[in-house]
C-alpha cells in the first residue's frame, strides 16, 4: 500500500476542486469593458484575463484581447458599459495612523488605515508622503506597509521624526540628509523618494538637505512648501534647485493674491495665465502633482491652468482625516473634478495610473501589459449634474467617476454591484493550524 504525504493529498484535492480545475486557464476574465491603458495606447472595448492562483498573491495580467472565452476563467467580471484601467496610484497620502495624540501625521490621529480608503476608489498603490522620517520609518513599515493589502510605498521625510508637528518640522537639527539616504537605501523596495513639508521660513536649507538625501539615494524629492515672508520663489526652485523628476506637490495651491508672503502660486492672478517658467520647468521634467488635501487646491489656480492646457503630471489626494470628508473626499471625486474643469478622460486616467508609476520609478505598475501585476480598476463614468468645490468656490460637471470593482494582485478586493460570477470562491483546504482565505477578501499581504 503506497503512502501519500499530507501535502500531496492536499495538492491533489485542490487540483480536483471544480473551481480550481486545470481546465481553467485564467483566475479572472473581465468581459466587455472599455479598456484604457495609456502606456500601451489601448482605448477600445476589450477583455482582460488574469492568471494566478485564486486567493494567492501572484496574480499577473495574462492577456488583453477581443472575445476571451469566459469558460476559461474561475471568476468572470461583467464590465459591459464600464471602463477598465490599470489600478489607480495615489502618490500623496498620509497613512501612518497611530496612538500618539501629539504625533499628528506621524503615528498619530491624522493618519488613516490604508485598506479602508483605497480599494473603494480603485486605488491599488499609494505613496505615503513624508509621514515618517528615518527615525520612525521602521515602525511605519511594520505597522502599515507589511500589514496592508494595498501596496504602500513611502516618501521619507527629511525630518528624522517625520510629520510630527511644527516643533520637529521647523528644526534644522532634525534634517539629516545622510541618515535619510541610508534608510532609503536600506529599504529600496519601500522608499521611493524624500519629502520636504511644512517648513516655515525664508530659508533654502531644508530644500538643499532634501536634495542632498535624494541625490545620495538616487531617488526624487517631493516639495510641499510651508510659508515664508517673502515667499521662496518657485522659479528658483524649479529651474535652479530641482533635478529632472523632482516633484512639486500642491501645484494648484498657494496664494490667491500677490501678497508676496506665504506660498507662491503658479498662475499669475493679474494675467490669469500660468507663469512661463512653470511651463518651461514641466518641459524640462519637473513633476507637478495635485496633492488636493484639505485646503491645498484653488479653483482660481486649477481652472485657468487646465483651460490653458497646463495639466498636472499626477493627480493625488493628500488623503488624511481632515481632507477625506471635505472638498477632496477621494481619488474618484478629484478625478471627476478635473473632468469638470476640462481635462479629458484619457488624460485623467493617465495622470492617475501610468504617469505616477513612472514618477516613483515603478514602471511595472500603472499598466495592463502581460506579466505586470494584476492591479485593475473598473470604473463607471456616470452622467448627471454634479457639484465640486474647493476653499475658494464651486463648479458643476456632467460626469462623475465611480469605482465598480477593484482587483489587487489578481484578487477581487472590492465590488460595488456584485458584477462577479461566482461572487465568492470556495475556501481551499489548509493544513491544520493554517489560515484559509476566501472570497473577495483574499489578497496579498
Amino acid at each position: 500500500m503506497r503512502v501519500f504525504s499530507f501535502a500531496a493529498c492536499l495538492l491533489l484535492g485542490l487540483l480536483c476542486h471544480p473551481a480550481w480545475s486545470q481546465t481553467k486557464k485564467y483566475s479572472i476574465v473581465i468581459k466587455g469593458g472599455h479598456v484604457i491603458d495609456p502606456k500601451n495606447n489601448i482605448d477600445a472595448v476589450m477583455d482582460v484575463a488574469v492568471e494566478g492562483t485564486p486567493g494567492g498573491e501572484d496574480g499577473k495580467i495574462a492577456l488583453v484581447a477581443k472575445n476571451i472565452d469566459p469558460a476559461l476563467a474561475v471568476q468572470v467580471v461583467d464590465a459591459k458599459g464600464l471602463y477598465v484601467t490599470p489600478g489607480i496610484i495615489d502618490i500623496h497620502v498620509h497613512f501612518f495612523w497611530g496612538t500618539d495624540l501629539k504625533g499628528t501625521y506621524r503615528n498619530g490621529p491624522n493618519g488613516l488605515q490604508a485598506d479602508g480608503f483605497t480599494f473603494r476608489s480603485g486605488v491599488t498603490t499609494v505613496v505615503d508622503a513624508g509621514s515618517s522620517g528615518w527615525k520612525t520609518f521602521e515602525t511605519f513599515k511594520k505597522q502599515t506597509i507589511d500589514l496592508s493589502k494595498t501596496r504602500v510605498l513611502a516618501m521619507l521625510n527629511i525630518v528624522g521624526e517625520g510629520m510630527a508637528g511644527g516643533k520637529f518640522e521647523n528644526s534644522l537639527d532634525e534634517m539629516d540628509a545622510k541618515a535619510t539616504a541610508e534608510m532609503a537605501k536600506k529599504y529600496p523596495n519601500d522608499i521611493v523618494g524624500v519629502k520636504l513639508a511644512h517648513y516655515v521660513g525664508h530659508d533654502w536649507t531644508p530644500t538643499d538637505r532634501a536634495l542632498e538625501a535624494g541625490t545620495l539615494a538616487n531617488i526624487p524629492i517631493m516639495v510641499d512648501f510651508g510659508s515664508a515672508n517673502p515667499v521662496l520663489p518657485l522659479e528658483e526652485l524649479y529651474l535652479k534647485k530641482f533635478r529632472k523628476g523632482d516633484i512639486y506637490t500642491h501645484c494648484f495651491g498657494g496664494n490667491s493674491n500677490n501678497s508676496g508672503r506665504g506660498r507662491e502660486s503658479i498662475v499669475d492672478v493679474t494675467t490669469n495665465k500660468v507663469k512661463p517658467y512653470t511651463i518651461e520647468a514641466q518641459k524640462r521634467g519637473v513633476i507637478f502633482d495635485v496633492g488636493f488635501g484639505g485646503s491645498s487646491f484653488l479653483l482660481a489656480q486649477g481652472q485657468p491652468a487646465i483651460k490653458q492646457g497646463f495639466y498636472p503630471n499626477s493627480i493625488s489626494t493628500d488623503l488624511h482625516t481632515s481632507s477625506m470628508n471635505n472638498a477632496m473626499k477621494d481619488m474618484n471625486n478629484i478625478m471627476s473634478m478635473f473632468l469638470a474643469m476640462g481635462m479629458d478622460f484619457k488624460s485623467v486616467i493617465k495622470a492617475s495610473t501610468w504617469n505616477p508609476a513612472q514618477e516613483i520609478h515603478h514602471e511595472e505598475l500603472g499598466n495592463l501589459s502581460p506579466g505586470s501585476p494584476a492591479d485593475i480598476a473598473i470604473l463607471n463614468l456616470r452622467d448627471g449634474n454634479f457639484g465640486f468645490y474647493a476653499r475658494d468656490g464651486k463648479i458643476t460637471g456632467k460626469k462623475r467617476i465611480e469605482t465598480e470593482a477593484t482587483i489587487r494582485a489578481g484578487n477581487i478586493v472590492y465590488t460595488l454591484n456584485a458584477r462577479v460570477d461566482p461572487i465568492n470562491l470556495p475556501r481551499p483546504e489548509r493544513p491544520p493550524g493554517g489560515q484559509g482565505q476566501q472570497g473577495q477578501g483574499a489578497g496579498p499581504r
